[in-house]
């Protein structure tokens, strides 16, 4: 007798049923699916993105908006700052590096950061074509960038003013791409990056072309005897003491603003914490609940097979086998449930990630599959177990002689 064939059978019987139950069993579980791949990728992703960077120094305001914007480059900034200013901060004895960021422009969605070549460092940066930049308003742009924009190598293109929305072109100045950086999987796959200068002329009223054609700096400050400013500073210290002295001898002793990266990420997923907990508590009840239509299921198709069951114990069957058979249409249901939950749950991140190829999302993968996905399915299947029990000793206690008389 193959009771994996009979209890199959049974639960096709019932379609409607037998789809319901799958159904409500794999939204809970597609629910938990898509929270565990981005929780796991995006930590991943905001860690990977803050190594090397103890402190970020920028205008007054929110101190996590100004990590984001300046690390993550997923918010707005809160300002820019004087470049003098900036540099007189970097001569501070606790300062073993810092790396000047420009921000303000975009093309296409896609932020243009003007930095210098230590950024590059920072990230470990290989270039697939091309190379870095030596001249204003050269750029290199991340390999999503490159895919989503369709750029290559010698192509050209006017930034527009503003990071979420242009509100114009400067199309004084076309920017040319001189480099493609390899996949690195960190925050500059969606970045366009050039040199400082290059973000200053772009907002200059006049334009003195003499001046670029000139190289720009690739490292430290640019030298200039105008008023510059800059958005941002991302800090290196130069001992453990500076992490204890340099915030607060900037936020009480300058019109600047230090945040540490690694302080107001753990205070972000602190609050986000809240809220995964409560939408994985609220999956949890849906697929508990799709446990209690299991049992409702099988504890009243029961009803209805008990003569089948008498048949089968005259021509052999144990109770143990009706215990099992019943068992294993519950296991089956659960089963397939988590198949298609996982399976839900890796589809919608997928579209998510297309549909949304910028900002915090981007960078997410679909394809991934974490351990926690097999705790999962152990999860669902004891569910389904704990939900046949009561139908499956139903079975086990089937009275022959009486089934048959009726």
């Amino acid at each position: 007798m193959n009771l994996l064939k009979l209890s199959w059978k049974y639960l096709v019987a019932k379609p409607l049923n037998t789809s319901l139950n799958i159904l409500l069993l794999a939204l809970g579980l597609a629910i938990i699916t898509v929270l565990l791949l981005m929780q796991e990728q995006f930590e991943n992703k905001m860690t990977k993105d803050a190594v090397g960077i103890d402190l970020v120094i920028g205008a007054k305001g929110s101190p996590l908006q100004l990590v984001l914007s300046s690390v993550y480059h997923i918010d707005f900034p809160t300002g820019n700052i004087a470049l003098e200013e900036a540099i007189g901060v970097s001569r501070n004895r606790l300062i073993k590096n810092t790396i000047p960021l420009g921000m303000g422009d975009n093309y296409r969605g896609f932020r243009i950061v003007g930095t210098n070549h230590d950024y590059l460092a920072l990230y470990g940066v290989t270039f697939s074509a091309g190379s870095s930049w030596t001249l204003p308003f050269d750029v290199v742009i991340g390999q999503n960038v490159a895919k989503k924009l369709e750029l290559t190598v010698g192509d050209t293109f006017v930034g527009s003013h503003g990071i979420g929305s242009a509100s114009h072109d400067h199309d004084e100045h076309d920017y040319k791409v001189v480099g493609i950086m390899a996949q690195s999987g960190s925050v500059v796959d969606q970045l366009i990056l050039t040199s400082m200068e290059s973000v200053w002329y772009t907002h200059d009223e006049g334009h003195d072309h003499e001046k670029m054609q000139l190289p720009v700096a690739t490292t430290g400050f640019p030298q200039t005897e105008e008023d510059r400013e800059i958005t941002s500073l991302l800090v290196e210290y130069r001992n453990p003491i500076a992490a204890v002295q340099l915030p607060r001898f900037i936020n009480s002793r300058s019109s600047l603003q230090a945040a540490s990266p690694s302080f107001e990420i753990s205070r972000l997923f602190e609050l986000l914490g809240i809220g995964v907990t409560l939408i994985q508590s609220l999956a949890i009840i849906i697929i508990i609940i799709s446990g209690l239509g299991i049992f409702i299921a099988l504890y009243n198709s029961l009803k209805e097979r008990k003569y089948d069951l008498a048949v089968m114990r005259t021509v052999g069957a144990s109770k143990g086998v009706l215990f099992l058979h019943i068992l294993l249409e519950g296991v089956l249901l659960t089963f397939l449930g988590s198949l298609l939950g996982l399976f839900i749950g890796h589809l919608f991140l997928f579209i998510l990630v297309v549909s949304y190829d910028q900002g915090a999302i981007a960078g997410l993968r679909a394809d991934v599959f974490l351990v926690e996905e097999v705790y999962l399915v152990l999860f669902a299947m004891i569910i389904g177990v704990l939900a046949s029990l009561i139908p499956a000793w139903s079975a086990y206690r089937t009275d022959i002689a009486k089934q048959l008389t009726k």
